[in-house]
């Protein structure tokens, strides 16, 4: 890769000193305008062009949008002399962009160049080895940051990365001390949720029970009459919110009561295994409702159940008939068919040959930082102050412009930050959660901020699984929040989701900015640093109430 950056660019900067030889280059990146016209008014007194001393023109690259505005601020008015270009500019956003050859000559010859410099930047190395100006300024926002830079963060209910997906074991257990369990309440079941059992009988989980096949001495069919035997329930639907369980019944009958929490029973399986058992008690016994419950989800401690099995009576707990054959289970009601049996598809494997690990195998991983530095305040206020030095530096003639325009700017930064201060102060909520990806961590983190969401800032996937979805949904349930954000861009399938999986099905959802695919053409239309944070700070207001 060095070899063919080195070789392109090479050929490059040849072609450009042959067309230079040619004709005198206009340079059109951020100023279109084309030489005066010669029938236009001029200052008589003026020197010819040729006799003026030519001004001082900076040469500048930058990576993003947020680098790009605050090198504008600083400039003023003498960015009109300079040359200012963004290589992020067609709405490619950080982690997918890869420089052009146009890029890369840019770089090469550039008097400060200016990148984010995390993993996403991995061709910068290239590209500052081959330049041809090695009096080049570099500013590298990470480094400048230094201690204050956060690693990617992991929270509850995020979805899996591919790498957690292959190693991170299991909360499910079925083997463990007794006094490992702990209590559970009630609402590690919240939500609303959906017997398997029709889908057991209509043939929608038919390819899960063939891949367990494929790894067992029963048959498909087997597999199939072993889990509508055990699945079997003429409860169509269960709501749980607080203390409250409603349970609808296969013709429409509803019954309901509140339930106290009575403990849990180890049951001890045939197969050497054993689970807890969560047992629940009806307090209106008259209801209809069944007396008696108990909740299996395979965990040992409080966590939000991905699925659970239940099982009733309502003569006595001991009198729940043949637990080890009878285990109705319930999914989320918004998962279909399909998922539910690609959940079971993933489910039932192998978990001996799912965690092994081959003799002296080490799983050491480069801890990822986090590279949207750029959406705190605080830490645009240090990089505005280094560009301004750089600067200076570069053009000493003008340091003093530069100074007193970084000083001003700051100042409005520093305004912001306490409005967005005052503002979470009066809030009523204090998280935020996000049905995407999350890249506000150092917002959120200034402001002493709580946060859900549904992958790290610099995920690159899509798609949510049912686990997720259904646990920030529950978030949202239980602690009340009036909006579900997003990130720019058109598709908030996710955010969307997720209210339509709470109880109120009201959520607002709302977007905030992240600046990773702001354009010339929206600098054109006034968008600026500013603006864009301006406007976060309002639909954060909205969303903390």
């Amino acid at each position: 890769m060095k070899k063919i950056f080195a070789l392109l660019l090479a050929l490059l900067m040849l072609a450009s000193v042959l067309a230079g030889c040619a004709s005198e280059q206009v340079n059109n990146d951020t100023n279109p305008e084309t030489k005066p016209d010669a029938s236009a008014n001029t200052d008589v007194n003026a020197k010819p062009a040729a006799e003026k001393a030519p001004e001082k023109s900076l040469k500048i690259v930058t990576t993003i949008f947020p680098e790009y505005d605050w090198v504008r601020e600083v400039l003023g008015d003498q960015a009109e002399n300079d040359e200012l270009t963004m290589l992020l500019d067609n709405g490619v956003d950080l982690h997918s962009y890869q420089p052009t050859a146009d890029d890369i000559v840019k770089i090469s010859d550039c008097d400060l160049f200016i990148y984010v410099g995390g993993e996403s930047d991995g061709w910068v190395d290239d590209a500052l080895k081959n330049a041809t100006n090695k009096n080049m300024k570099v500013i590298n926002l990470l480094e400048v940051l230094g201690d204050s830079v956060k690693a990617e963060e992991v929270v509850e209910g995020m979805q899996e990365t591919e790498h957690d997906r292959d190693h991170d074991h299991s909360k499910e257990v079925s083997t463990f001390e007794d006094d490992e369990v702990q209590d559970r309440s009630l609402s590690d079941w919240a939500g609303d949720w959906q017997s398997a059992y029709p889908f057991a009988l209509d043939g929608t989980l038919d390819d899960a029970f063939a891949a367990m096949a494929e790894e067992s001495e029963m048959t498909a069919k087997e597999y199939k009459t072993y889990y509508q035997n055990g699945y079997k329930t003429d409860i169509s639907n269960i709501n749980i919110e607080g203390d409250h369980i409603e349970f609808t019944y296969e013709d429409g009958k509803k019954v309901g009561s509140d339930y106290k929490y009575v403990g849990y029973y180890i049951q001890n399986w045939s197969t050497g295994t054993k689970a807890a058992m969560y047992r629940f008690e009806a307090v209106d016994r008259t209801s209809g409702a069944p007396i008696y419950i108990e909740f299996n989800d395979h965990m040992i401690e409080p966590a939000t159940a991905e699925h659970f099995h239940i099982r009733m009576s309502n003569e006595s707990f001991d009198a729940i008939v043949d637990p080890e054959n009878s285990w109705p289970t319930f999914f989320p009601a918004g998962m279909t068919g399909e998922e539910i049996c690609e959940h079971m598809e993933g489910h039932d494997h192998d978990e001996d040959e799912e965690h092994k690990h081959e003799e002296g195998e080490e799983h050491e991983h480069e801890e990822e930082k986090d590279e949207h530095v750029w959406l705190s305040l605080k830490n645009a206020e240090v990089l505005v102050n280094a560009i301004s030095a750089s600067l200076q530096e570069l053009d000493p003639d003008n340091k003093a412009t530069y100074a007193a325009n970084s000083s001003a700017y700051i100042e409005k930064l520093s305004a912001l930050d306490g409005e967005y201060q005052a503002a979470v102060d009066a809030a009523t909520y204090q998280t935020v959660l996000f049905g995407d990806r999350f890249p506000f961590r150092y917002l959120v983190d200034d402001y002493g901020l709580s946060y859900y969401a549904a992958f790290v800032g610099c995920s690159a996937e899509t798609e949510a699984s049912f686990e997720t979805i259904s646990f920030l949904a529950k978030k949202v349930d239980e602690l009340g929040l009036p909006c579900v954000l997003t990130i720019e861009g058109a598709q908030h399938k996710i955010a969307e989701t997720i209210v339509q999986n709470t109880a109120e099905k009201n959520q607002k959802v709302l977007t905030m900015d992240s600046m990773q695919s702001t354009t010339s053409k929206d600098v054109k239309n006034g968008t600026t640093y500013l603006s864009v944070m301006e406007q976060n700070l309002s639909v954060l207001k909205e969303a903390l109430g």
